[in-house]
Parts: C-alpha cells; structure tokens; sequence
C-alpha cells in the first residue's frame, strides 16, 4: 500500500514537471518567416476572413438557386369572429337580423414552397460582385503576410543587435576594468594623478549603465519577436543566424538595380480591386432597371374541427397547390435610381483617380527605399572602415596613456570614439537587413 502511494505521488509529481515545461523553438530568419506567416494572430484571421468570403461567396450564388420552405400553422379560435346576417333567412321577420359566427374552433395548415429566381440582373451583379469581395480577402491575406514578414525581420535584426551589443559592451568592460585595474596601481606608486583613475571610473560606470539597460532591451526584443512569431512570451526562443551573415547576404547592391512594376505590389492590387467594385456598384444600380422573374410552386393541406383532433384517423384534410411567376417590371421611380446611378458614377471616378494616386505614391516610396537601401550598403561600408581607424586609434591612445605620454581625457575621448564607432558598425548591419526588407515588401519579393 505504501508503495502504491509512493509511486502515485511520483507519478502526479512528473506530470506537473511535464506541464511546467516550457516550449522550446530555434528559428533562422528565414524559419521565423514562415512560421509567423502561419502562427501569427494576424495571419491566422486573414485565414478566416477568407473562409468567411468564400461562405459569402456561396451565399451569393444560393441566393438565386431553388429555395424551399414549408411550415405548420395552427389557428385556436377561442372567440370565433361574427357576423349579421337578414334573419329572414331563417323564417325570422323582415327587416331583422341574426347573429351569426363562421368557422371552426380550431384551423391547422401544413404547407410547403418552392420558389425559384429565373431573371434578375442584380443577382448576376451580385454574383461578380461575390467573386471581387474574395479577391479583396485573398489581396489582404497577402498584405498582411508581407508586413509580418517585414515584421519579423526587424524583430530578429533587433534581437541579433542587442545580442551583439551585449558581446561588445562585455569585452569592452573586461579590457576598461583591467586598464583602470592597472591605473590604479600605478596611482598607488604616485606616478600618475587621481584624475586619470576618476576618469576610467566614469567611463566604466557609462558602460555598466549601458551594458545593463541593453540586457532590458533585448529582453523587450526577444518579447517582441515572440509575439511576432506567435508564439508564448514565456517560450525559449534560439536564433541560429548572426548578424554579420545576415548583413552580407543582403549585400545585393544588384538588386536596387531592376525595374519597378507598380503592378505587382499589393497595395496597387488592392486599389485596382476597389476600382473594380466601385464598376460593379454602378452596374449593380444600372440593372435595377431591367425587369425581373420568379416563380413559385405552393402545395399545402388545411385541416378545420371544432375539437383539436387533427392528429385523428378521421379528420378530414383538404390540399391545395397553386403555380405563380412573378414579374417585375421598374417604370418610374421619379429620378430616385437615376440618382442613385450618378453617385455611383462618381464613386467610380474617385476609385480611379485613387489608383493613379496610389500608383505615383508607390514610385515614390520605391524610389525612396531603394536610395535608403543603398545609402545603408554605402553606410555599412564607412561604418566598417571607421570601426578599423578607431580600434587603431583607441590602440594607439592606451599605449600613450599607459606609458604616461598622454592624458586620460585623451584616452577616454578615444575610447567614446571606439564605442560610437562600434554602435554605429551594428547598427549600419542591421539598417542593411531592414532596408531591404522594405524594398521587397514594395516589389512584392517573398
């Protein structure tokens, strides 16, 4: 029994072991990518939007497809309705009247419709219409996938930036905290003022302030980018790429180079797929003029007793059925659908003049993010090659300060020059990644 017990509790034990694991995910960028474009919340209602469009769709087209109804309808006259009738009719007097009630205490109708659509030119609209409304859902799935993916490049790059920021600041801290080790000893043998160990002292204090508010940061990236992916903001998230590969592989200085078809960028698609709708709103509001058909079939029983005994072998049901079609035809509506008609016009002009605005808008964001896509390369490179002057310099500054040739503000203005320098050179690695991120999210490149 008491080990029954024991391993009962050893059981329930590594179930909530189990349970607190956490979820654990490694992504390069280009598997983060992917992932969000199906995991993020985003994503996963644009999903919906579509499917929601083509049940929409389908609604639609059933619209003008046979419709079938039937119903039961049950009447208790507790007072039955009365009339006067000349009571002469019944051997009464002339000129005197009978109160008299028709009908039954209980009506029961069992009835079935069939009714079909056979003409109608708005339906025929519709139906265009139904196919746009999709078009428009699937356009924004492949918008909102397109900023996710810009999304989750910049979350990354954030993240590979503080990771690198990090690296940096900690061996930077290592080399300050063995100099200003150093200086002091030296200040203790009195060959060196106070000033010059003060001035390592502040420096050391900025690196440690900045050290500890990136490791803040990269927490709020990490986050971040989670949240991009879709994923739990407590899951273990690991990055496989590095910044510098990144930053070389999107060294494309080619790929600014090609044309630009407007055509293929989804905002333009989306304005052209408003265009469209606005044309079908028109021609819906111009079929409203043009006649339409239905017909209908009716079968039905209706059963009458004073008693409610329907449901008897003897009650008597009398059926009924009846074919009706139906036409309609528009004549005169005093200017009303002749207006409704203009505003349409007018809406499809305005839809027009938004196309052509929105294709010149995106020349010039083209057009914009291919010179910033450039400029980074050129910004890297010049970032790069002061990072190599200001190690040199810096190099060259601890040697004098150390051999007492120079001043500690001259080897401390070397050193914020290097730190500069070296945020600078990260952050130049990672404007390359986003620039072009932006580039393709215009040229609609996945």
């Amino acid at each position: 029994m008491k080990n029954n017990l024991i391993l009962t509790l050893l059981l329930m034990v590594s179930s909530l072991h189990a349970q607190e694991q956490k979820e654990s995910y490694s992504f390069s960028l280009q598997q983060a990518i992917e992932h969000a474009v199906k995991n993020n919340y985003s994503a996963i209602n644009a999903n919906r939007d579509i499917d929601a469009a083509k049940q929409k769709k389908w609604e639609t087209t059933a619209a003008g497809l046979p419709q079938i109804n039937a119903g039961l309808d049950y009447q208790n006259n507790f007072e039955l309705q009365k009339s006067l009738i000349p009571a002469e009719f019944f051997g009464g007097n002339p000129g005197e009247f009978a109160t008299v009630a028709f009908g039954t205490k209980h009506n029961m109708t069992a009835r079935a419709n069939l009714s079909q659509l056979i003409f109608d030119g708005s339906y025929i609209v519709a139906l265009q219409a139904s196919k746009t409304y999709l078009k428009y859902y699937e356009n924004a799935k492949q918008k909102t996938s397109s900023e996710i993916r810009e999304m989750v490049i910049n979350a990354y790059g954030n993240v590979l930036l503080a990771q690198e920021s990090i690296s940096i600041l900690e061996k930077n801290k290592a080399t300050l905290s063995k100099t200003l080790t150093d200086t002091e000893e030296t200040y203790k043998n009195g060959l060196i003022e106070e000033e010059n160990v003060e001035q390592l002292q502040i420096t050391l204090a900025s690196i440690n302030s900045n050290l500890n508010n990136t490791k803040r940061l990269l927490d709020v990236a990490y986050k971040m980018l989670k949240y991009t992916l879709g994923i739990d903001l407590d899951a273990e998230l690991k990055l496989t790429d590095k910044l510098d590969s990144l930053s070389v592989s999107n060294l494309d200085l080619a790929f600014s180079q090609g044309a630009f078809a407007v055509t293929n960028n989804i905002d333009y698609q989306m304005a052209t797929n408003f265009q469209e709708q606005r044309a079908l709103e028109l021609k819906l509001e111009r079929s409203k003029a043009l006649p339409s058909l239905s017909a209908n079939v009716n079968f039905g029983y209706n059963a009458f007793n004073d008693q409610f005994a329907f449901f008897q072998k003897d009650q008597k049901w009398l059926n009924y059925s009846n074919l009706g079609v139906s036409l309609n035809v528009p004549i005169f509506s005093s200017l009303g659908r002749s207006a409704r008609t203009q505003q349409a016009k007018i809406a499809l002009e305005q839809a027009k003049t938004k196309l052509t605005e929105t294709e010149q808008a995106l020349k010039l964001q083209y057009e914009k993010a291919k010179s910033e896509f450039e400029f980074s390369i050129e910004e890297y490179a010049t970032s790069k090659s002061n990072l190599n002057l200001a190690e040199r310099i810096e190099r060259k500054q601890q040697i004098k300060f150390t051999e007492g040739l120079s001043s500690s503000f001259d080897f401390s203005e070397a050193q914020r020059q290097l730190y500069t320098a070296q945020q600078n050179y990260l952050q130049s690695m990672v404007n390359i990644i986003n620039k072009k991120a932006t580039l393709e999210k215009i040229i609609n490149k996945n």
